[in-house]
């Protein structure tokens, strides 16, 4: 009879955001193709696309650790993430409930358990998260993010930033937010990242200076090209100033080239690096192990006589004073990034019989020891993304 009680329970006490379901027609972005070829296929190469815990390592690895160190169900903690990583999941809370069901293996068949396995999700930042937004609250406390932010439309009705389009297939509304205020769509979920006690690692939102908007590095400049090729407008489909939905971000080498500027200057003890940041917003930014890595080389001639290699990142501390995840701090490191349209300047004292100096900087996604944390093995988080270099000749 208690078993029975407790599965009930785990089956009817979800709680969380109003969840407004997708239905087949338009959860799957192959469906979307069919008239949008151009930005689907952008999108189906970005990392908004690898958003769900299948296809990204670092994602899977974070939630597994989370799960394992607080003793907490892994479905639970990839409901709680998928408040950004997949918004339109159809729970978006489990409670006390389903952990002891949890312990007791009685979830199979759950709500819970069926929602994080759900094809429907399975895509990431799809189609359906960003084009069904409806209202964004910028009222609400700054600990709500992503689906706790927004409300969505009804189904069937896509958004997007043109007043006069048109679909034989769905139902279209323009937001003015998509062309005035794009931002204020990225930081639903593009800011306040807090750990499981609170410790926000990382705002995107505080950081940002200037009038410049995400999509204009990120998604590049308007060019003319085809939203859909459906033949709407007098028998023919209409050409717009469109940007790519390739959504270019950290993961991606080609964004980081001269993302930074570096000058040098050496007196008769010191070298004096200055690393300038012209973006919005600081770098690194984002997830909290990102790293911004100054390789120094002293030379004599062609010949190198010492190599210094220091590292722009944050180390964070759980209970008991462990190494952790920013996911799981409750301390953390002094900031070390550059901040947005400022600078950071760096002095190292200079190496004896060295007639010259070279200064290469790189990005990494993951840190040392986050890395070694969650023991990433896919290339990408230790591969070195090279931004800018400089040489510089010393004086005798």
């Amino acid at each position: 009879m208690k078993i029975f009680l407790l599965i009930t329970l785990v089956l009817g006490s979800l709680f969380g955001a109003k969840v407004v379901k997708v239905s087949e027609k338009y959860e799957s972005s192959l469906k979307c193709k069919i008239c949008h070829k151009r930005i689907v296929e952008e999108w189906s190469n970005s990392w908004h696309a690898k958003s769900h815990f299948s296809k990204d390592e670092y994602f899977r690895k974070s939630l597994q650790y989370v799960s394992r160190k607080t003793h907490r169900s892994l479905n639970a903690v990839k409901v709680e993430c998928a408040t950004c990583h997949n918004p339109r999941i159809s729970v978006t809370n489990t409670g006390e409930d389903y952990e002891i069901a949890s312990v007791m293996g009685l979830t199979k068949g759950s709500k819970v358990e069926k929602a994080v396995n759900d094809k429907a999700i399975s895509e990431g930042i799809n189609c359906v998260v960003c084009h069904n937004v409806d209202k964004i609250h910028d009222e609400y406390d700054k600990t709500k993010r992503g689906i706790n932010r927004v409300e969505w439309t009804k189904n069937g009705l896509m958004t997007g930033p043109f007043k006069d389009a048109k679909s034989p297939y769905h139902k279209v509304q323009s937001h003015e937010f998509m062309t005035t205020n794009p931002n204020k769509l990225c930081f639903v979920c593009h800011a306040n990242d807090r750990s499981e006690s609170g410790l926000v690692f990382t705002n995107m939102q505080s950081e940002y200076k200037g009038k410049k908007k995400c999509v204009d590095c990120h998604m590049g400049k308007r060019h003319k090209d085809y939203v859909s090729t459906y033949p709407m407008y007098n028998g023919k489909a209409r050409q717009r100033m469109v940007r790519n939905h390739g959504f270019k971000g950290a993961h991606f080498a080609s964004i980081w080239r001269n993302a930074l500027a570096l000058k040098l200057q050496a007196t008769n003890r010191a070298l004096r690096v200055e690393l300038y940041n012209p973006q919005p917003h600081n770098l690194p930014s984002g997830y909290g192990s990102r790293e911004i890595l100054v390789e120094v080389t002293y030379k004599k001639g062609t010949r190198a006589l010492k190599e210094e290699i220091l590292s722009l990142t944050r180390t964070y501390k759980r209970k008991h004073h462990k190494a952790s995840t920013a996911h799981l701090a409750i301390k953390q490191s002094r900031d070390e990034s550059i901040p947005a349209h400022g600078k950071r300047i760096l002095r190292l004292p200079l190496i004896k019989g060295a007639d010259n100096v070279e200064v290469k900087v790189y990005y990494r996604l993951v840190n040392d020891e986050v890395r070694s944390i969650l023991e990433l093995k896919d290339a990408i988080w230790s591969k070195k993304m090279f931004i800018v270099s400089k040489s510089l000749k010393l004086h005798k």
